[in-house]
Protein backbone atom coordinates (compact mmCIF):
# COMPACT_ATOMS: atom_id res chain seq x y z
CA UNK A 1 0.00 0.00 0.00
CA UNK A 2 1.15 3.52 -0.77
CA UNK A 3 2.47 5.88 1.90
CA UNK A 4 0.46 8.98 2.74
CA UNK A 5 0.91 11.98 0.45
CA UNK A 6 -0.44 15.42 1.36
CA UNK A 7 -0.83 18.49 -0.82
CA UNK A 8 1.33 21.07 0.91
CA UNK A 9 0.14 24.59 0.12
CA UNK A 10 3.62 25.92 0.90
CA UNK A 11 5.24 23.60 -1.69
CA UNK A 12 2.35 23.82 -4.21
CA UNK A 13 2.64 20.06 -4.58
CA UNK A 14 1.77 16.69 -3.06
CA UNK A 15 4.52 15.49 -0.76
CA UNK A 16 5.14 12.22 1.03
CA UNK A 17 4.20 12.76 4.65
CA UNK A 18 7.10 12.34 7.04
CA UNK A 19 6.28 13.31 10.64
CA UNK A 20 8.82 15.12 12.76
CA UNK A 21 8.68 12.25 15.25
CA UNK A 22 8.15 8.63 14.18
CA UNK A 23 4.60 7.50 14.82
CA UNK A 24 3.47 10.91 16.13
CA UNK A 25 1.47 13.65 14.38
CA UNK A 26 0.87 17.11 15.82
CA UNK A 27 -1.87 19.00 13.94
CA UNK A 28 -3.39 22.44 14.47
CA UNK A 29 -6.54 23.60 12.69
CA UNK A 30 -7.98 27.10 12.93
CA UNK A 31 -11.40 26.90 14.54
CA UNK A 32 -14.36 29.22 14.90
CA UNK A 33 -14.82 32.80 16.01
CA UNK A 34 -17.78 32.32 18.31
CA UNK A 35 -20.17 35.26 17.93
CA UNK A 36 -22.88 33.54 15.87
CA UNK A 37 -24.07 30.12 14.74
CA UNK A 38 -21.72 28.14 12.51
CA UNK A 39 -22.54 28.07 8.80
CA UNK A 40 -22.09 25.34 6.22
CA UNK A 41 -18.61 26.65 5.37
CA UNK A 42 -17.62 25.96 8.97
CA UNK A 43 -19.21 22.51 8.63
CA UNK A 44 -16.81 21.77 5.79
CA UNK A 45 -13.76 22.64 7.92
CA UNK A 46 -15.11 20.50 10.75
CA UNK A 47 -15.80 17.45 8.57
CA UNK A 48 -12.67 17.71 6.39
CA UNK A 49 -10.23 17.79 9.27
CA UNK A 50 -12.25 15.26 11.24
CA UNK A 51 -11.70 12.85 8.36
CA UNK A 52 -8.00 13.81 8.20
CA UNK A 53 -7.44 13.07 11.89
CA UNK A 54 -9.46 9.84 11.66
CA UNK A 55 -7.32 8.62 8.78
CA UNK A 56 -4.06 9.53 10.51
CA UNK A 57 -5.17 7.38 13.44
CA UNK A 58 -6.10 4.51 11.11
CA UNK A 59 -2.52 4.67 9.81
CA UNK A 60 -1.36 4.10 13.37
CA UNK A 61 -0.18 7.58 14.27
CA UNK A 62 -0.47 8.94 17.79
CA UNK A 63 -2.28 12.17 16.89
CA UNK A 64 -2.61 15.34 18.91
CA UNK A 65 -5.32 17.32 17.17
CA UNK A 66 -5.71 20.92 18.30
CA UNK A 67 -8.55 23.13 17.09
CA UNK A 68 -8.74 26.55 18.70
CA UNK A 69 -11.68 28.74 19.61
CA UNK A 70 -11.38 32.49 19.03
CA UNK A 71 -13.35 33.94 21.94
CA UNK A 72 -12.06 37.53 21.82
CA UNK A 73 -12.36 39.55 18.63
CA UNK A 74 -13.83 42.81 17.33
CA UNK A 75 -16.93 41.01 16.00
CA UNK A 76 -17.47 39.33 19.35
CA UNK A 77 -17.15 42.63 21.21
CA UNK A 78 -19.52 44.37 18.80
CA UNK A 79 -22.15 41.61 19.10
CA UNK A 80 -21.92 41.47 22.90
CA UNK A 81 -22.37 45.25 23.15
CA UNK A 82 -25.34 45.11 20.76
CA UNK A 83 -26.90 42.35 22.88
CA UNK A 84 -26.11 44.05 26.17
CA UNK A 85 -24.38 40.93 27.48
CA UNK A 86 -20.91 39.96 28.63
CA UNK A 87 -18.30 38.49 26.30
CA UNK A 88 -18.33 35.30 28.37
CA UNK A 89 -22.10 34.91 28.11
CA UNK A 90 -22.06 35.38 24.33
CA UNK A 91 -19.12 33.09 23.62
CA UNK A 92 -20.27 30.30 25.94
CA UNK A 93 -23.64 30.19 24.20
CA UNK A 94 -22.14 29.89 20.73
CA UNK A 95 -19.43 27.44 21.82
CA UNK A 96 -22.20 25.16 23.07
CA UNK A 97 -24.07 25.59 19.78
CA UNK A 98 -20.87 24.81 17.83
CA UNK A 99 -20.36 21.61 19.82
CA UNK A 100 -23.95 20.55 19.18
CA UNK A 101 -23.57 21.15 15.44
CA UNK A 102 -20.25 19.28 15.28
CA UNK A 103 -21.62 16.32 17.23
CA UNK A 104 -24.65 16.11 14.93
CA UNK A 105 -22.29 15.95 11.93
CA UNK A 106 -20.37 13.04 13.47
CA UNK A 107 -17.31 15.18 14.13
CA UNK A 108 -15.13 13.84 16.91
CA UNK A 109 -14.04 16.39 19.51
CA UNK A 110 -10.43 17.59 19.00
CA UNK A 111 -7.89 16.36 21.55
CA UNK A 112 -7.35 19.96 22.66
CA UNK A 113 -9.68 22.92 22.15
CA UNK A 114 -7.86 25.98 23.49
CA UNK A 115 -9.63 29.30 23.88
CA UNK A 116 -7.72 32.44 23.00
CA UNK A 117 -8.57 34.14 26.29
CA UNK A 118 -6.77 31.35 28.18
CA UNK A 119 -3.44 32.06 26.43
CA UNK A 120 -2.95 35.82 26.84
CA UNK A 121 0.37 35.43 28.76
CA UNK A 122 1.78 33.20 26.00
CA UNK A 123 0.72 35.73 23.37
CA UNK A 124 2.39 38.57 25.23
CA UNK A 125 5.53 36.46 25.64
CA UNK A 126 5.67 35.87 21.88
CA UNK A 127 5.17 39.60 21.22
CA UNK A 128 8.06 40.31 23.61
CA UNK A 129 10.27 37.93 21.62
CA UNK A 130 9.28 39.58 18.36
CA UNK A 131 10.10 43.00 19.77
CA UNK A 132 13.46 41.75 21.06
CA UNK A 133 14.22 40.25 17.63
CA UNK A 134 13.41 43.52 15.86
CA UNK A 135 10.15 42.42 14.22
CA UNK A 136 7.66 44.32 16.39
CA UNK A 137 7.24 47.94 17.42
CA UNK A 138 4.76 49.92 19.46
CA UNK A 139 3.20 52.71 17.41
CA UNK A 140 2.11 56.13 18.58
CA UNK A 141 -1.51 54.97 18.94
CA UNK A 142 -0.43 52.29 21.44
CA UNK A 143 -0.89 49.30 19.14
CA UNK A 144 1.99 46.86 18.79
CA UNK A 145 2.53 45.96 15.12
CA UNK A 146 4.53 43.38 13.21
CA UNK A 147 7.02 44.86 10.73
CA UNK A 148 6.25 42.80 7.64
CA UNK A 149 9.20 44.03 5.56
CA UNK A 150 11.65 42.82 8.20
CA UNK A 151 10.68 39.20 7.42
CA UNK A 152 12.55 38.15 4.29
CA UNK A 153 10.17 35.43 3.07
CA UNK A 154 6.83 37.13 3.68
CA UNK A 155 4.29 36.01 1.07
CA UNK A 156 5.70 32.58 0.29
CA UNK A 157 2.69 30.67 1.67
CA UNK A 158 0.12 32.65 -0.30
CA UNK A 159 2.34 33.28 -3.32
CA UNK A 160 1.93 37.04 -2.95
CA UNK A 161 4.89 39.37 -3.32
CA UNK A 162 5.36 42.48 -1.20
CA UNK A 163 5.21 44.53 -4.39
CA UNK A 164 1.81 43.06 -5.29
CA UNK A 165 0.54 43.66 -1.79
CA UNK A 166 1.93 47.19 -1.68
CA UNK A 167 0.48 48.18 -5.06
CA UNK A 168 -2.13 50.89 -4.59
CA UNK A 169 -1.42 51.27 -0.86
CA UNK A 170 -0.77 54.72 0.56
CA UNK A 171 0.32 55.57 4.09
CA UNK A 172 -2.23 57.99 5.50
CA UNK A 173 -0.87 61.01 7.31
CA UNK A 174 -2.37 59.87 10.60
CA UNK A 175 -1.46 56.21 10.17
CA UNK A 176 0.65 55.10 13.10
CA UNK A 177 1.96 52.07 11.24
CA UNK A 178 5.42 52.22 9.71
CA UNK A 179 4.04 50.42 6.66
CA UNK A 180 0.42 49.76 5.59
CA UNK A 181 1.23 46.04 5.33
CA UNK A 182 2.16 45.81 9.00
CA UNK A 183 -0.42 43.97 11.09
CA UNK A 184 -1.42 44.34 14.70
CA UNK A 185 -0.12 42.05 17.43
CA UNK A 186 -1.61 43.88 20.41
CA UNK A 187 -4.53 46.32 20.18
CA UNK A 188 -4.67 49.19 22.62
CA UNK A 189 -7.99 49.31 24.49
CA UNK A 190 -10.23 52.16 23.41
CA UNK A 191 -12.21 54.42 25.76
CA UNK A 192 -15.67 53.05 26.48
CA UNK A 193 -14.87 49.43 25.60
CA UNK A 194 -16.27 46.84 28.05
CA UNK A 195 -13.94 45.96 30.94
CA UNK A 196 -13.91 42.26 29.98
CA UNK A 197 -12.32 42.99 26.60
CA UNK A 198 -8.85 44.01 27.82
CA UNK A 199 -5.82 42.71 29.68
CA UNK A 200 -3.00 44.61 31.35
CA UNK A 201 0.45 44.41 29.78
CA UNK A 202 3.67 46.34 29.55
CA UNK A 203 2.28 47.76 26.28
CA UNK A 204 -0.76 49.08 28.10
CA UNK A 205 -4.22 47.62 28.52
CA UNK A 206 -5.39 45.89 25.36
CA UNK A 207 -6.16 42.63 23.64
CA UNK A 208 -4.36 40.38 21.17
CA UNK A 209 -4.59 40.62 17.40
CA UNK A 210 -6.17 37.63 15.68
CA UNK A 211 -3.01 36.21 14.12
CA UNK A 212 -0.90 36.09 17.28
CA UNK A 213 -3.59 34.02 18.99
CA UNK A 214 -3.07 30.96 16.80
CA UNK A 215 0.72 31.23 16.79
CA UNK A 216 0.84 31.30 20.58
CA UNK A 217 -1.66 28.48 21.06
CA UNK A 218 -0.04 26.28 18.39
CA UNK A 219 3.50 26.75 19.68
CA UNK A 220 2.47 26.29 23.31
CA UNK A 221 0.48 23.09 22.78
CA UNK A 222 2.35 21.44 19.90
CA UNK A 223 5.83 22.92 20.06
CA UNK A 224 7.46 25.67 18.02
CA UNK A 225 7.82 23.32 15.04
CA UNK A 226 4.98 20.89 14.29
CA UNK A 227 3.65 18.72 11.48
CA UNK A 228 0.35 19.97 10.03
CA UNK A 229 -1.52 23.27 10.09
CA UNK A 230 -4.95 23.37 8.47
CA UNK A 231 -7.90 25.62 7.81
CA UNK A 232 -10.13 27.04 5.14
CA UNK A 233 -8.73 28.46 1.92
CA UNK A 234 -9.85 31.92 3.01
CA UNK A 235 -7.31 31.78 5.87
CA UNK A 236 -4.30 31.21 3.62
CA UNK A 237 -3.91 34.99 3.39
CA UNK A 238 -3.56 36.96 5.51
CA UNK A 239 -4.10 34.80 8.60
CA UNK A 240 -1.81 31.86 7.91
CA UNK A 241 0.74 34.01 6.10
CA UNK A 242 0.95 36.21 9.19
CA UNK A 243 1.05 33.25 11.54
CA UNK A 244 3.99 31.80 9.65
CA UNK A 245 5.87 35.12 9.57
CA UNK A 246 5.48 35.98 13.24
CA UNK A 247 6.10 32.42 14.50
CA UNK A 248 9.33 31.97 12.55
CA UNK A 249 10.49 35.48 13.40
CA UNK A 250 9.92 34.76 17.10
CA UNK A 251 11.47 31.29 17.25
CA UNK A 252 14.05 31.38 14.47
CA UNK A 253 12.93 28.00 13.14
CA UNK A 254 10.43 26.42 10.75
CA UNK A 255 6.89 26.74 12.08
CA UNK A 256 4.96 24.04 10.19
CA UNK A 257 5.97 21.34 7.70
CA UNK A 258 2.64 20.77 5.89
CA UNK A 259 -0.01 23.44 5.30
CA UNK A 260 -3.47 22.15 4.32
CA UNK A 261 -6.39 24.27 3.05
CA UNK A 262 -9.89 23.11 2.19
CA UNK A 263 -11.74 24.78 -0.68
CA UNK A 264 -14.61 27.23 -0.49
CA UNK A 265 -18.28 26.38 -0.23
CA UNK A 266 -20.01 28.14 -3.11
CA UNK A 267 -23.56 29.13 -3.95
CA UNK A 268 -24.18 29.90 -7.62
CA UNK A 269 -20.39 29.83 -8.10
CA UNK A 270 -19.91 32.57 -5.50
CA UNK A 271 -18.08 31.99 -2.22
CA UNK A 272 -20.47 31.53 0.68
CA UNK A 273 -19.84 34.22 3.28
CA UNK A 274 -21.62 36.29 5.88
CA UNK A 275 -20.48 39.49 4.18
CA UNK A 276 -22.30 38.48 0.98
CA UNK A 277 -25.36 37.37 2.91
CA UNK A 278 -25.53 34.08 1.00
CA UNK A 279 -24.79 31.69 3.84
CA UNK A 280 -26.84 29.02 5.60
CA UNK A 281 -26.24 28.03 9.18
CA UNK A 282 -25.62 24.38 9.95
CA UNK A 283 -28.84 24.44 11.99
CA UNK A 284 -30.88 25.67 9.06
CA UNK A 285 -29.52 22.89 6.86
CA UNK A 286 -30.02 20.20 9.52
CA UNK A 287 -33.66 21.24 9.82
CA UNK A 288 -34.08 20.03 6.25
CA UNK A 289 -31.55 17.21 5.91
CA UNK A 290 -30.25 14.34 7.99
CA UNK A 291 -26.86 15.25 9.46
CA UNK A 292 -25.16 12.19 7.98
CA UNK A 293 -26.44 13.26 4.56
CA UNK A 294 -24.81 16.67 5.05
CA UNK A 295 -21.54 15.00 6.09
CA UNK A 296 -21.76 12.75 3.01
CA UNK A 297 -22.39 15.75 0.76
CA UNK A 298 -19.18 17.33 2.08
CA UNK A 299 -17.09 14.16 1.83
CA UNK A 300 -18.11 13.40 -1.78
CA UNK A 301 -16.04 16.37 -2.98
CA UNK A 302 -12.26 16.42 -2.64
CA UNK A 303 -11.39 18.70 0.25
CA UNK A 304 -9.35 21.08 -1.93
CA UNK A 305 -12.09 21.47 -4.56
CA UNK A 306 -14.89 24.04 -4.45
CA UNK A 307 -18.07 22.60 -2.94
CA UNK A 308 -21.25 23.79 -4.64
CA UNK A 309 -24.11 23.97 -2.19
CA UNK A 310 -27.66 23.36 -3.41
CA UNK A 311 -30.75 21.41 -2.39
CA UNK A 312 -30.31 19.31 -5.53
CA UNK A 313 -26.82 18.25 -4.46
CA UNK A 314 -28.02 17.43 -0.96
CA UNK A 315 -30.95 15.44 -2.37
CA UNK A 316 -28.47 13.52 -4.50
CA UNK A 317 -26.27 12.89 -1.46
CA UNK A 318 -29.29 11.52 0.39
CA UNK A 319 -30.10 9.16 -2.48
CA UNK A 320 -26.49 7.97 -2.61
CA UNK A 321 -26.27 7.38 1.14
CA UNK A 322 -29.60 5.55 0.96
CA UNK A 323 -28.00 3.14 -1.53
CA UNK A 324 -25.23 2.36 0.96
CA UNK A 325 -27.64 1.70 3.81
CA UNK A 326 -30.02 -0.28 1.61
CA UNK A 327 -27.21 -2.66 0.63
CA UNK A 328 -26.72 -3.52 4.32
CA UNK A 329 -30.42 -3.80 5.14
CA UNK A 330 -30.87 -7.47 4.24
CA UNK A 331 -27.32 -8.76 4.78
CA UNK A 332 -25.95 -9.49 8.22
CA UNK A 333 -22.36 -8.30 8.13
CA UNK A 334 -20.05 -10.77 9.85
CA UNK A 335 -18.35 -9.73 13.08
CA UNK A 336 -14.74 -10.16 11.96
CA UNK A 337 -12.46 -7.10 12.03
CA UNK A 338 -12.00 -5.01 8.89
CA UNK A 339 -9.57 -6.80 6.57
CA UNK A 340 -7.12 -4.25 5.14
CA UNK A 341 -5.55 -6.90 2.87
CA UNK A 342 -8.81 -7.39 0.97
CA UNK A 343 -8.81 -5.85 -2.54
CA UNK A 344 -11.51 -3.21 -1.98
CA UNK A 345 -9.91 -2.16 1.31
CA UNK A 346 -6.52 -1.78 -0.35
CA UNK A 347 -7.99 0.50 -3.01
CA UNK A 348 -9.83 2.51 -0.35
CA UNK A 349 -6.57 2.76 1.62
CA UNK A 350 -4.64 3.94 -1.44
CA UNK A 351 -7.29 6.58 -2.23
CA UNK A 352 -7.18 7.99 1.29
CA UNK A 353 -3.37 7.97 1.22
CA UNK A 354 -3.51 10.07 -1.95
CA UNK A 355 -4.15 13.40 -0.21
CA UNK A 356 -7.29 12.13 1.56
CA UNK A 357 -9.12 11.48 -1.71
CA UNK A 358 -12.59 10.80 -0.31
CA UNK A 359 -14.38 10.89 -3.71
CA UNK A 360 -12.32 7.91 -4.91
CA UNK A 361 -12.66 6.16 -1.55
CA UNK A 362 -16.45 6.59 -1.69
CA UNK A 363 -16.46 5.27 -5.27
CA UNK A 364 -14.88 2.10 -3.87
CA UNK A 365 -17.75 1.87 -1.38
CA UNK A 366 -20.25 1.94 -4.24
CA UNK A 367 -18.40 -0.85 -6.02
CA UNK A 368 -18.73 -2.83 -2.81
CA UNK A 369 -22.45 -2.01 -2.73
CA UNK A 370 -22.87 -3.60 -6.17
CA UNK A 371 -21.07 -6.73 -5.00
CA UNK A 372 -23.03 -6.94 -1.75
CA UNK A 373 -26.31 -6.55 -3.66
CA UNK A 374 -25.24 -9.25 -6.12
CA UNK A 375 -23.75 -11.81 -3.73
CA UNK A 376 -25.34 -11.07 -0.31
CA UNK A 377 -21.91 -11.92 1.06
CA UNK A 378 -21.55 -11.23 4.80
CA UNK A 379 -17.79 -10.62 4.58
CA UNK A 380 -18.24 -7.99 1.88
CA UNK A 381 -21.02 -6.35 3.90
CA UNK A 382 -18.60 -6.18 6.82
CA UNK A 383 -16.00 -4.54 4.58
CA UNK A 384 -18.57 -2.02 3.34
CA UNK A 385 -19.67 -1.04 6.83
CA UNK A 386 -16.12 -1.06 8.22
CA UNK A 387 -14.61 1.10 5.49
CA UNK A 388 -17.50 3.57 5.67
CA UNK A 389 -17.13 3.74 9.46
CA UNK A 390 -13.49 4.77 9.03
CA UNK A 391 -14.60 8.12 7.59
CA UNK A 392 -17.70 8.47 9.73
CA UNK A 393 -20.55 6.78 7.82
CA UNK A 394 -22.98 3.85 8.16
CA UNK A 395 -22.91 3.97 11.94
CA UNK A 396 -26.67 3.43 12.32
CA UNK A 397 -28.84 0.39 11.91
CA UNK A 398 -29.99 0.62 8.25
CA UNK A 399 -33.71 0.68 8.96
CA UNK A 400 -33.26 3.56 11.41
CA UNK A 401 -31.69 5.67 8.67
CA UNK A 402 -34.14 4.56 5.97
CA UNK A 403 -37.18 5.38 8.12
CA UNK A 404 -35.87 8.66 9.53
CA UNK A 405 -38.08 11.67 8.81
CA UNK A 406 -36.20 14.89 8.10
CA UNK A 407 -37.03 18.30 6.68
CA UNK A 408 -40.12 18.33 4.52
CA UNK A 409 -40.87 14.75 5.62
CA UNK A 410 -41.62 16.17 9.07
CA UNK A 411 -43.87 18.88 7.65
CA UNK A 412 -47.11 17.11 6.91
CA UNK A 413 -45.34 13.76 6.57
CA UNK A 414 -46.80 10.60 8.03
CA UNK A 415 -45.87 9.46 11.51
CA UNK A 416 -44.58 5.91 12.01
CA UNK A 417 -47.86 4.82 13.61
CA UNK A 418 -49.83 6.19 10.64
CA UNK A 419 -47.58 4.35 8.18
CA UNK A 420 -47.88 1.08 10.06
CA UNK A 421 -51.67 1.44 10.25
CA UNK A 422 -51.86 1.90 6.49
CA UNK A 423 -49.57 -1.10 5.94
CA UNK A 424 -51.85 -3.18 8.18
CA UNK A 425 -54.88 -2.01 6.18
CA UNK A 426 -53.09 -3.02 2.97
CA UNK A 427 -52.31 -6.47 4.38
CA UNK A 428 -55.97 -6.87 5.31
CA UNK A 429 -57.03 -5.78 1.81
CA UNK A 430 -54.69 -8.33 0.21
CA UNK A 431 -56.00 -11.09 2.48
CA UNK A 432 -59.51 -10.16 1.37
CA UNK A 433 -58.25 -10.32 -2.22
CA UNK A 434 -59.11 -6.64 -2.64
CA UNK A 435 -55.99 -5.99 -4.68
CA UNK A 436 -57.25 -2.67 -6.06
CA UNK A 437 -57.50 -1.31 -2.50
CA UNK A 438 -54.05 -2.72 -1.67
CA UNK A 439 -52.59 -0.99 -4.72
CA UNK A 440 -54.38 2.23 -3.79
CA UNK A 441 -52.83 2.22 -0.32
CA UNK A 442 -49.36 1.53 -1.76
CA UNK A 443 -49.78 4.46 -4.19
CA UNK A 444 -51.09 6.69 -1.38
CA UNK A 445 -48.06 5.91 0.77
CA UNK A 446 -45.68 6.52 -2.12
CA UNK A 447 -47.33 9.87 -2.73
CA UNK A 448 -46.65 10.64 0.94
CA UNK A 449 -42.96 9.75 0.50
CA UNK A 450 -43.05 6.18 1.78
CA UNK A 451 -41.97 3.24 -0.38
CA UNK A 452 -43.06 -0.32 0.43
CA UNK A 453 -41.15 -3.53 -0.18
CA UNK A 454 -42.94 -6.88 0.13
CA UNK A 455 -40.69 -9.56 1.61
CA UNK A 456 -41.09 -13.36 1.70
CA UNK A 457 -43.50 -14.63 4.31
CA UNK A 458 -45.92 -11.75 3.89
CA UNK A 459 -43.71 -9.20 5.67
CA UNK A 460 -43.77 -5.61 4.35
CA UNK A 461 -40.92 -3.20 4.97
CA UNK A 462 -40.97 0.54 4.33
CA UNK A 463 -38.59 3.45 3.91
CA UNK A 464 -38.77 7.18 3.30
CA UNK A 465 -38.06 8.41 -0.22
Amino acid sequence: MESLRIYNTLARDKQTFVPLQDGVVRMYVCGMTVYDYCHIGHARVMVVFDIVQRWLRVLGYNVTYVQNITDIDDKIIRRAVENGETIKSLTERFIQAMHEDAEALGVQRPDLEPRATEFIPQMLSMIDRLEANGFAYQAADGDVNYAVRKFANYGRLSGKSLEDLRAGERVAANDAKQDPLDFVLWKQSKPGEPADTGWDSKYGRGRPGWHIECSAMGCTLLGEHFDIHGGGQDLQFPHHENELAQSEAATGQTFVNYWMHNGYVQIDNEKMSKSLGNFFTIREVLAQYDAEVVRFFIARAHYRSPLNYSDAHLDDARSALTRLYTALKDVNADSAPLDWNEAYAQRFHDAMNDDFNTPVAIAVLFELVSEVNRTRDAALARQLRGLANVIGFLGREPRVFLQEATGSMKEGGLEVAQIEAKIAARVAAKQAKNYAEADRIRAELLEAGVALEDKPGGLTEWRRV
